[in-house]
């Protein structure tokens, strides 16, 4: 017959841990549960009462009866996992709110049985964490964008320098030529350096919620004709507006970014020996405003108008250019929740349209 006293021992001990565990429980700010062997729900933390609407007459439910509460569609399925495998399940989910949780599943091992009798599982909110990390994330991709802009947006205007530098070099001139040409030539280094400055100003990249500045389309449009102007000259490329939107709240160098690019290509790919023919036009639709840019010029082939969004996507290998033009146009564009749309007709020309939220 064992000792009275030392039963007594054991109880009190056994108690003592009990009051331990239930006070963890209620204190912990941590969402947690613990679920056994059968899928019932045992216990549960204070915190995951407020994440997740339960109550104590949830208590003994089948965790799949719950699986709602905690708005994590694979919940039963990591459980059964990690009670199959004794071993440790760690993974970020998004719940069905939109919260981002560091989810931890741990085995109930009785260890003189050696066999997992349940799982007890924590929730840590790292939702701050995320929002942090897709906002560098998009920085990321904002630097990406100025690195790839910088050597293709600023071609344009140093094309107008160049030109303009070599017929001063040709030819005598008149004067009043000269004068002319030196003016052009300070507009043109006054538009390079402007757009270099746009694309070069990353000191509040870092600032994710930024406001958007109003941004007036006909002011963007002829600073990107302005630095296409020896293009236009030379293809002889015929430019109309249908301005209906005039303004747009948006980020105002990636609208000269966009416009430029689309301007460019709609030059770039005109049909031989037929000048090109731009339309312009800007629209509300809806929650967007559209800018589209339509052209007559070689078109696109329908089972590639998606690849021409890919970086380093070359169409024609006889028209000068990098082919990360239209990927960085689709960047800015999503980064700022739109899209853009293409619609092209081999032969017929192209049509581009932005949808600006």
């Amino acid at each position: 017959m064992g000792d009275p006293s030392n039963k007594k021992g054991k109880l009190e001990k056994l108690i003592e841990l009990n009051d331990e565990l239930e006070n963890y429980f209620n204190n912990t700010i941590i969402p947690q549960l613990f679920v056994d062997a059968d899928m019932i729900l045992r216990k549960f933390t204070p915190a995951a009462m407020k994440h997740f609407k339960l109550s104590a007459g949830d208590v003994s439910r089948h965790i799949e009866e719950l699986s709602s509460n905690i708005r994590f569609p694979t919940i039963v399925e990591n459980i059964t996992e990690v009670i199959e495998s004794s071993k440790d399940l760690e993974k970020e989910i998004q719940t069905t709110d939109k919260v981002w949780y560091q989810m931890n599943i741990l085995p109930y091992i009785v260890k003189k049985e050696n066999r997992t009798n349940g799982v007890i599982i924590t929730f840590i909110d790292i939702n701050d964490r995320i929002q942090i990390l897709k906002g560098y994330e998009k920085l990321n991709r904002n630097y990406e964008n100025i690195i790839h802009s910088l050597s293709h947006d600023i071609k344009g205007p140093l094309s107008n320098i160049e030109g303009l530098i070599r017929i001063l070099r040709e030819t005598p001139k008149s004067e009043e030529d000269n004068r002319l040409i030196i003016d052009m030539l300070s507009e043109s280094v006054v538009n390079l350096r402007r757009t270099v400055e746009e694309l070069a100003d990353i000191e509040n990249d870092t600032e994710f919620a930024k406001a958007p500045e109003r941004v007036n389309f006909e002011n963007v449009i002829e600073d990107a004709k302005l630095a296409l102007r020896d293009k236009i000259a030379e293809t002889q490329a015929t430019i109309s507006t249908q301005i209906r939107e005039a303004e747009i709240s948006f980020s105002r160098k990636k609208v000269r970014s966009i416009l430029y690019n689309l301007l460019s290509n709609a030059i770039k790919y005109r049909k031989p020996a037929v000048e090109p023919e731009i339309t312009i036009t800007t629209e509300k639709a809806g929650e967007y405003i559209l800018l589209k840019v339509c052209d007559n010029g070689v078109g696109i082939a329908e089972d590639q108008q998606q690849a021409i969004f890919n970086r380093y996507t070359r169409l024609h290998d006889n028209v000068e250019g990098t082919g990360v033009g239209l990927f960085i146009v689709k960047g800015m564009v999503e980064d700022m929740g739109g899209t853009i749309e293409v619609e092209s007709k081999v032969g017929e020309g192209t049509t581009f349209t932005v949808y600006f939220r």
